[in-house]
């Protein structure tokens, strides 16, 4: 019935009322929603009169990224269920619920808070032990699907090229250097992912681990470091079947776009490596856009043109950039439906990245018909 109730305001559009003003939502506003990933602020607990759940309920809002702020420090786990499923009754399309659980220093559902307890990917590549390793890949799948969550911003499958990077191998986030042994293990964490109907985002691509500088912070050009094998986990991974989704980094590479444009923000890098050369169909996430190797750079407007123009189809702004001004949903989407109307986005464009979101959505068994009421039994009822 959801998806009947989907195809039908897509077709024909529907009225709504917003602030007391009736107002128009045709099927473009809905697909723009889709290619918007928020983060929620500080809140922790639901708010029904907060404006973020009306943006939800009226379909300009795609997903939610969790960080954690968003945990309430009494009572955790039911004021963070019931923060999740009540999200998720209100838009007609069901968000994607996002989340960091790589494990390790990457880690928000932690275990002062009742959950199981997570290691570093650096340290599960040191036990080398299927048991141990499925062991705690499991624990970060069950923290998240306790809570509702349903899509992962991991496997990290960058290559511990630089053993100093302070963002990706000194902070333990590499499974090694080796290709294949860094896309066994994200092959593991995809695997035990899905078995639950969790989706996973495999990052940073075009590969971040030859970096010496943080792209939270700036510019991180690895032009000189950049090496052609850390595609190659991505190459594997794709051959296999086992990819969800891919998230770009904001590395700037001048062999692969001489324009130096991060890879975010690169059509060279995005349509054409990850697209065209790898032959990839799926969804692309940016990784966040107010991260300051873009914030500080590009500017609000230019960033998400030239991410869309570059393939990205949803876009990040998870308003955790200390420092940085929050991004409102109407900030974003109507810049996004601002660049369609001024004919800088094509409506194909939009229409192809809300095609492969929503078939995402569909294989994580979002759009099936009784999927509220398996959240809310999973959710509410224990």
């Amino acid at each position: 019935m959801k998806g009947l109730k989907v195809a039908i305001f897509l077709a024909i559009g529907f009225v709504t009322s917003f602030n007391g003003f009736s107002q128009e939502i045709d099927s473009l506003d809905i697909k723009i929603g889709q290619m918007v990933m928020i983060g929620i602020g500080s809140i922790d607990e639901y708010d029904s009169t907060d404006r973020l759940v009306k943006y939800i309920e009226d379909g300009y809002v795609g997903g939610i990224v969790l960080y954690e702020k968003n945990i309430l420090r009494k009572n955790p786990k039911p004021a963070l269920k019931n923060l999740v499923y009540n999200y998720q009754t209100k838009p007609n399309i069901p968000l994607f619920i996002s989340i960091d659980e790589e494990g390790g220093r990457v880690n928000r559902l932690k275990t002062k808070y009742g959950f199981l307890p997570t290691i570093s990917a650096a340290k599960m590549a040191r036990l080398n032990n299927s048991d141990s390793v499925s062991h705690y890949i499991s624990n970060i799948v069950s923290n998240m699907y306790e809570m509702g969550i349903n899509l992962n911003y991991a496997p990290d499958v960058d290559l511990a090229v630089n053993p100093y990077n302070p963002v990706i191998a000194k902070v333990e986030r590499s499974y090694g250097l080796d290709p294949a042994d860094v896309s066994k293990y994200a092959m593991e964490i995809v695997r035990q992912h899905r078995l639950m109907g969790i989706g996973t985002v495999l990052k940073h691509f075009p590969g971040h681990g030859s970096s010496k500088s943080d792209t939270h912070l700036g510019i991180a050009d690895v032009t000189n470091y950049w090496r052609f094998e850390e595609l190659r986990p991505y190459k594997i991974m794709l051959d296999s079947g086992m990819v969800d989704a891919v998230m770009t980094a904001h590395i700037v590479n001048a062999n692969l776009d001489h324009r130096k444009y991060p890879s975010t923000l690169s059509d060279k890098v995005v349509t054409g490596i990850l697209r065209d050369f790898l032959n990839y169909e799926g969804v692309v996430f940016s990784d966040d856009m107010q991260m300051m190797a873009i914030s500080d750079h590009y500017g609000f407007e230019n960033a998400v043109k030239l991410a869309i123009l570059a393939g990205v189809d949803v876009l990040m702004f998870a308003n955790n950039v200390p420092g940085s001004e929050n991004v409102t949903v109407k900030d974003l989407h109507g810049m996004i439906r601002k660049l369609v109307d001024s004919g800088e986005i094509s409506e194909s464009s939009i229409d192809e990245s809300y095609n492969r979101i929503i078939k995402m959505k569909s294989d994580l068994g979002l759009l099936s018909p009784n999927y509220l009421e398996q959240l809310q039994k999973r959710l509410l009822d224990n």
